[in-house]
């Protein structure tokens, strides 16, 4: 049985998408629905920075949200970068618990550790994931480089995330990192906020996530997902289903780049149609 594409951006709340996405007057507490209706995941960047939200807010994106929709939220930092997953126990099973309203709807979350996180810290990793309960999917994004040279530091990292059936995070920042920035402030700042390291492409379970960081120019984005299209048609065929994440440097085309790629890889393999964007339908009415 083929599997299913989860196709999303880096959040849904961003006033830039209005007139595009959104209808021109849609405000934070109103895109989701619109945002759902459109794309079928979105990365959870919030609460890695501010921990799991509160029960009614939960809650309120259970009602808004889609049986078929899938939030990636992401560990807290306060639990990957300043506790290194050392004695987080409870506080991992608190935010899990506080998520219960959406475990019907959680892609996989993602333990995305830190620059200097390497294979001597790897027991801690594996303690997490030892624990991390087996009905909800898990992702793990390293961004040391001893996990990107094929030795013995990355092969250890890829048979723990195949025996606990978790995927790997895959981050192609090729795009991004394509040219200098130059003067472009926005491009310095993404250029500087995202690792650049290689790309290793290989699927350890089965929803692999790529979080594909884009340029400015198109030409450049659409040379690098070229090759992806051949990849997400094969794991779709192999009855796996990956989540892609599409990025650009300050994300206000990320939604029209997604669609793009969402129309170049439904002419390699079947894809549901994507809806209209809100904003696009509210100027054909005038």
């Amino acid at each position: 049985m083929a599997g299913t594409l989860h196709l999303g951006l880096a959040m849904w709340a961003n006033v830039d998408w209005r007139g595009t996405l959104y209808g021109r007057y849609t405000g934070p507490s109103d895109s989701l629905p619109d945002y759902a209706g459109v794309f079928s995941c979105v990365e959870g960047n919030t609460t890695f920075y501010s921990g799991a939200p509160r029960v009614d807010v939960i809650e309120t994106w259970s009602r808004q949200a889609p049986a078929h929709f899938r939030f990636c939220f992401k560990l807290p930092s306060l639990l990957t970068h300043d506790k290194r997953l050392v004695g987080i126990e409870a506080e991992m099973d608190h935010f899990l618990e506080r998520l219960a309203p959406l475990h019907d709807r959680l892609g996989p979350t993602m333990i995305q550790l830190p620059r200097d996180f390497g294979a001597d810290e790897l027991p801690m990793l594996e303690a997490v994931l030892k624990r991390w309960p087996k009905a909800l999917p898990c992702a793990v994004e390293v961004r040391h480089s001893e996990f990107f040279h094929k030795g013995m530091a990355e092969q250890s990292l890829n048979r723990l995330l195949i025996t606990h059936e978790v995927d790997r995070v895959m981050l192609d920042t090729r795009a991004l990192f394509a040219t200098p920035a130059g003067d472009d402030i926005r491009l310095q700042q993404a250029q500087r906020e995202k690792p650049r390291r290689p790309l290793h492409v290989l699927s350890t379970a089965a929803q692999p996530v790529v979080r594909f960081i884009g340029h400015f120019d198109d030409e450049i984005n659409h040379a690098r997902f070229t090759p992806w299209i051949e990849q997400l048609a094969l794991w779709i065929e192999q009855g796996k289903s990956p989540v892609l994440f599409v990025h650009t440097p300050d994300n206000r085309a990320a939604p029209l780049l997604a669609r793009a790629f969402h129309g170049r890889l439904a002419e390699r393999i079947a894809l549901p149609p994507l809806a209209a964007f809100a904003g696009e339908r509210q100027e054909s009415l005038f």
